[in-house]
């Protein structure tokens, strides 16, 4: 029977199927960081259960505060870094090597096809545009997950979506995701898994993937998905090929042994929807849900305070080049306050490398260390009430930058236009 990739990865993750609606599987990884895991690692200790199932399949990082902005949040990472060194957890990312998680961990090629991991956070979707099954969870599945390396599912259905033509100058993969999440809505994804399809989406690179696979949660999915391809291998080949774990002799090979990672023709799907990139233009978000979507145009003259290039959405160096493209050699609005944060070491010290840094510096942006902070409302660009952002990261949620604040989701492009005009 025809299968999508999700119930491919299910059917071979499998350790139990207690009832009916319910799988227990089998985890590649899990991911940590200093917001939610602290929480899970406390009541476990406070159980007599401070153990872990296996120090290599945990990854641990600090990035929503960094470094620490108060006692609490230093507590946080406290909690983390030393249960980190008490289970002699390798890869765990401490200040000076730490990034924000869903660009980190792809980085280090901790993802790859087939897998399944989770992570206490809403955007571990994102992993899934490497052909992952990868799922934010609450505390109690985090707790069993490090200590038994497993989880429990509802198998989710999957809705196909097909993008189909090609991106129109200006347009980005930022702007496709917010086309689709304007069309499903933000509940029309729920207990769903987003499989992107179309030569839309094999025309990028794997940092516009994950873009698209960052915001799927914004629909309600359990995870995006991408279907692995030659652009995946390309990326994910220093950690899979001989100079990495070896696991292939060549790149070929590697392709073929993929294939099993893809849905199958005649797969069934929960629906099926279509777009058409080629007649997409950038778009933004209004009000505070993100499937309020308009195209900017319509929202010309709208002031803003701030801008903020960054995130596990958009801070990649890909993200920057085309930010950083627009404004060189110019200057932002005396009016606004603009923000860049890298989001990885690597990525930094590329912009550094490629003359980046100076760009936004010399344009009137204050770059920062990689951290979410803003993005969250935790740090490094908090709003007031009344301010405005137009931001590159995934939530318009009311109060999430700030109370009082408005955020306009857009394209790292469209972001670096408003910040030199003042205005969308």
């Amino acid at each position: 029977m025809a299968q999508t990739l999700v119930e491919k990865i299910f059917e071979t993750h499998l350790v139990d199927k207690p009832d009916e609606d319910t799988f227990v599987l089998r985890l590649d990884a899990v991911f940590c960081h200093e917001i939610t895991t602290p929480i899970a690692l406390n009541d476990l200790a406070a159980r007599g259960l401070d153990k872990v199932f296996d120090p290599s399949k945990i990854k641990a990082v600090i990035d929503h505060v960094t470094p620490a902005k108060d006692s609490k949040t230093a507590e946080q990472g406290k909690i983390l870094r030393d249960w980190a060194r008490r289970h002699k957890i390798n890869d765990f990312f401490d200040i000076g090597r730490n990034g924000v998680c869903h660009a980190l961990f792809p980085e280090k090629g901790f993802v790859r096809p087939g897998s399944v991991i989770i992570m206490g956070d809403s955007h571990t979707c994102t992993h899934g545009a490497f052909g992952a099954f990868a799922a934010g969870v609450g505390t109690t599945d985090l707790e069993v997950g490090i200590l038994k390396g497993v989880c429990a599912f509802k198998k989710p259905e999957s809705i196909r979506v097909n993008l189909t033509g090609e991106l129109q100058s200006g347009v980005f993969p930022k702007d496709v995701i917010l086309a689709v999440i304007a069309k499903l809505g933000v509940s029309g994804a729920t207990d769903a898994v987003i499989e992107f399809h179309g030569d839309a989406v094999q025309s990028m690179s794997m940092e516009g993937r994950l873009t698209l696979c960052n915001m799927a949660v914004e629909a309600g999915a359990t995870s995006g998905i991408c279907q692995p391809d030659s652009v995946t291998l390309d990326y994910l080949w220093p950690f899979t090929g001989p100079d990495g774990d070896n696991l292939y002799a060549d790149k070929a090979a590697a392709l073929a042994g993929w294939q099993k990672w893809r849905s199958d023709a005649g797969a069934v799907y929960a629906k099926t929807i279509e777009i058409n990139c080629s007649v997409l233009e950038p778009l933004a978000t209004v009000g505070y849900k993100p499937d309020e979507v308009k195209p900017v145009r319509e929202l010309s003259g709208t002031k803003i305070d701030q801008v903020y290039i960054g995130s596990c959405t958009n801070g990649r160096i890909e993200d920057l080049r085309a930010a950083a493209a627009v404004i060189r050699g110019k200057k932002i609005a005396p009016s606004v306050r603009g923000i860049v944060a890298p989001a990885t070491p690597d990525v930094y010290r590329a912009a550094l490398k490629e003359g980046l840094i100076e760009a936004f510096a010399d344009a009137g942006f204050c770059v920062t260390n990689p951290t979410c902070g803003a993005c969250l409302g935790m740090s490094n660009g908090v709003l007031a009430a009344g301010e405005v952002c137009a931001s590159t990261t995934n939530r318009n949620f009311a109060g999430r930058m700030g109370k009082g604040g408005m955020i306009h989701l857009m394209s790292p492009v469209s972001a670096a236009n408003a910040a030199l005009k003042g205005e969308l």
